[in-house]
């Protein structure tokens, strides 16, 4: 068979997945970037769908792809053009869209706490989570996220950022709210 004769297989590749997300993200979430930015919305929703895909970071992504841009434009759009509580609604909506329908009636759900050190600037720490000293500092990204579990499997239903203030409580309360 020629490679265009090739019947199209009922699996799900990693790039079609890649692509389906990275394309929700557009159709989502719009960033104004200059006329002369050096990347585009594309290149920002492909390294952090590659990133999460990959359980890494941004940085490390960037640093070990040669096709990405640099981890520090990447993080400068970030910080810059994000609205974080706008993107963490998107986020919810779209990890609930399709999930929610094929959950069994009865589930078990669970929340999880991920902290990740922020080793920068000091003066820059006002949005970030503190905690006891854990890896040589006290700042970090945080967040928290809720979870079914069915059949050992994990379906994400919802993410927050965590900010100092946040209780486990409170943020309990506005996940089953």
């Amino acid at each position: 068979m020629t490679k265009h004769q090739q019947q199209a297989d009922s699996e799900l590749h990693e790039d079609q997945l890649l692509n389906f997300l990275v394309n929700q993200l557009d159709e989502e979430v719009t960033l104004n970037l200059a006329n002369n930015a050096e990347i585009d919305t594309e290149d920002i929703h492909e390294v952090l769908v590659g990133a999460t895909a990959d359980g890494t970071s941004i940085s490390t992504l960037c640093n070990s792809s040669q096709d990405s841009p640099s981890a520090n434009t990447i993080l400068y759009h970030l910080r810059t053009k994000f609205e974080p509580e706008r993107l963490e609604r998107v986020a919810n909506t779209l990890l609930r869209r399709d999930i929610v329908e094929l959950l069994p009636e009865q589930v078990e759900v669970c929340a999880d706490l991920h902290l990740r050190p922020y080793y920068g600037d000091e003066d820059d720490t006002e949005n970030l989570y503190h905690s006891e000293a854990k890896r040589g500092t006290t700042a970090f990204h945080a967040y928290a996220t809720l979870y079914a579990r069915v059949k050992n499997k994990r379906y994400t239903l919802a993410v927050r950022r965590l900010e100092d203030g946040d209780t486990a409580s409170s943020v309990l309360a506005e996940f089953f709210g």
